[in-house]
């Protein structure tokens, strides 16, 4: 599709949601999450037990869009150039040729992050923030659109590398996909008893769209009370007791974007509270450092963000604002 003004890149993410829905059943909040990330120029890391669908889900987004699209299977032998690429030598031109590796995509899927040694994902992180990659050749860009899609198994730590905060800061969204209802249970079973639906999965947005959408993303209006709403969500999570490290501006920024990205997603112009409100989780849950004290009670940081919305009081809409 043609994209020509903001209100377009709602249609095209629901002809995504939806041709991700023949394979997946009841994650249509996470596919909006993913085209949010994307618009937003972000990444995302999706923490679950295994078989929860987290691949199947990445999987499902990157024949939705026409992208290119590889996938790296973390382990604790991975090494720097075996994403980067590496140089061979070519007999025939007598010289050392560049081969790119699996980095060098617009859509890449990190198979369980947590298990490759800090040196490779020091090598990813680079990748992620500059959208470039430094090999023995010198720098090779990366192409855009580019979103990594890493996935953790949050149970099983033995052999596992814990992403540093600094890592864990270049994710815009950590998101947990969550067991199916016995409803949903049951329309897995119908979908896939047969075959996967995933083998007739065909393109439906270019990546053309996708940058086109991603710069009308950027002109979503953002006013002033609701500016002032994301600030004060930000510095809440600096003085709450139970936080010993709160959101960075970086954070700040990336809810920011991230709002006006999902609004666009939803069909609208211009942020609303709700927009902002339901995106704390996402964006700042892995960033927030809680103390020691809170950390030996059991203190999640998805609890601490529940509390800081609530603390923070919402702006409300003038009337005819969302007319507008």
């Amino acid at each position: 599709m043609n994209l020509s003004n903001i209100g377009e890149v709602g249609k095209l993410s629901g002809k995504v949601i939806n041709n991700v829905n023949k394979v997946m059943v009841g994650k249509e909040k996470h596919v909006a999450l993913i085209l949010a990330a994307m618009f937003s120029g972000g990444h995302i890391l999706i923490e679950d037990v295994p078989g929860i669908g987290k691949t199947m889900l990445a999987k499902s987004m990157a024949l939705s869009l026409d992208c290119t699209f590889k996938r790296v299977q973390c382990t604790p032998d991975l090494l720097p150039a075996d994403i980067t690429g590496s140089s061979i030598y070519n007999q025939k031109l007598a010289e050392f040729v560049f081969k790119e590796g699996p980095l060098v995509t617009q859509i890449l899927l990190v198979d369980e992050i947590n298990r490759t040694t800090p040196r490779t994902q020091s090598a990813l992180l680079e990748a992620m923030e500059e959208r470039q990659i430094t090999t023995d050749q010198g720098t090779v860009k990366l192409p855009d659109p580019f979103l990594v899609i890493a996935t953790q198994n949050p149970i099983e730590l033995e052999g596992t590398f814990l992403l540093p905060e600094a890592q864990l800061d270049r994710f815009l969204f950590k998101i947990n996909l969550e067991y199916p209802s016995r409803e949903e249970d049951m329309a897995i079973l119908e979908r896939f008893s047969k075959s996967s639906p995933l083998q007739d999965l065909r393109p439906v947005v270019t990546a053309e769209d996708l940058i086109r959408a991603r710069e009308y993303c950027r002109l979503v209006e953002v006013s002033e009370p609701v500016r002032d709403y994301i600030i004060e969500l930000i510095y809440a999570s600096r003085k709450h007791q139970k936080v010993e490290l709160g959101a960075s501006p970086r954070a700040m920024l990336n809810l920011f974007h991230a709002s006006q990205s999902l609004a666009a997603v939803r069909g609208r112009s211009f942020v609303i509270p709700d927009d902002v409100k339901y995106l704390v989780p996402f964006v700042l849950s892995h960033r927030l450092i809680t103390g020691l004290e809170s950390s030996l009670k059991g203190t999640q940081a998805s609890d601490i963000c529940a509390e800081i919305i609530t603390s923070v009081e919402v702006p409300v809409e003038k009337t005819g604002e969302s007319d507008q």
